[in-house]
């Protein structure tokens, strides 16, 4: 079967197989919209199978993906839809890629945040006593669900009206997804929480099958996709998001991070990213390999390939 290359991300790949799509997750690792020119090993079967394991789980709570089949030691198998712009979209449109994304926040933490502190979201917005001083790390009082879109250069946040429009849902659709993402982030709380890990916000992408079915596509659940905070330091004071900060405090530390910023607040050319020391390199190893034992509550054993 001809094997072509579609999407070469930063850090996966996506390969059309004719009626199916294979996603491979490679060990790249990016920061601040840079890919490091280090190898993390063990990175991308990790999260491959943080992946397959959420899918898994789906398909006993009666959810549909877009997952068929795992293939060691770092790939899986999708079903594949179309991509059509919001202008080729009906209601009778099917199997397409819905173009929203469907940010589901458990904890006040990263842009929420940064909106709250500018004053754009009211405390009552969140479920908050109107008054309340929200403060960084707090947990919400009911989940937040957001909805931005998924195909334009910048993401932008919608309302349900334009997020209707764009994608071509109707007002039981558009309610039908958001219970699939709120079923789906409740079982990962769930999952985790008695694993030592507070799952604070992630993003979900979903899509029509062929029956107009939805179903849940990409990957989630994962430490590179959700926001994952150690309960132990969360208890203590501490709000560190898990996987990548540990490699972008590294480039903080090494003064990196201010040089990018200031040469892109120039429109100068941008620095290269330096390699990660080997020592760096192997800790990253480490914590995704602990990482995707507390996500999954398995033993990390690599596999081998087929």
């Amino acid at each position: 079967m001809e094997r072509k290359l579609l999407i070469k991300g930063k850090v996966k790949e996506a390969y059309d197989l004719g009626d199916r799509l294979e996603f491979k997750f490679t060990d790249n690792i990016s920061v601040f919209d840079k890919v490091i020119p280090s190898l993390i090993p063990f990175k991308g079967e990790t999260l491959c199978r943080e992946g397959v394991y959420w899918f898994e789980r789906a398909a006993k709570m009666g959810i549909k993906t877009h997952f068929l089949e795992f293939i060691p030691p770092g790939s899986m198998l999708c079903k594949k839809v179309d991509i059509l712009q919001p202008h080729q979209i009906t209601s009778r449109s099917k199997n397409f890629l819905i173009p929203l994304e469907f940010i589901c926040r458990w904890y006040v933490a990263g842009s929420l945040f940064d909106r709250v502190r500018e004053g754009k979201i009211p405390a009552g917005a969140l479920g908050f006593a109107s008054g309340h001083k929200i403060t960084y790390g707090e947990p919400l009082p009911e989940p937040f669900l957001e909805v931005s879109t998924k195909l334009e250069k910048t993401d932008r946040l919608l309302n349900k009206a334009d997020a209707l429009k764009i994608s071509g849902l109707a007002p039981q659709e558009y309610e039908e997804a958001r219970e699939i993402v709120l079923q789906i982030d409740e079982d990962i709380n769930r999952s985790v929480a008695p694993r030592g890990l507070i799952h604070v916000d992630g993003k979900k992408e979903l899509a029509f099958d062929e029956d107009r079915r939805i179903m849940v596509v990409d990957v989630y659940g994962t430490a590179d996709e959700d926001r994952f905070w150690d309960k132990a330091r969360y208890d203590a004071g501490e709000f560190v998001d898990l996987s990548k900060e540990y490699v972008r405090q590294y480039y903080r530390q090494t003064g990196y991070k201010d040089l990018l910023y200031a040469a892109r607040d120039a429109g100068s050319a941008e620095p290269p990213i330096p390699a990660l020391p080997p020592e760096v390199v192997n800790e990253t190893c480490r914590i995704y390999i602990k990482l995707f034992e507390m996500i999954t509550g398995e033993k990390f054993v690599p596999a081998r390939s087929k």
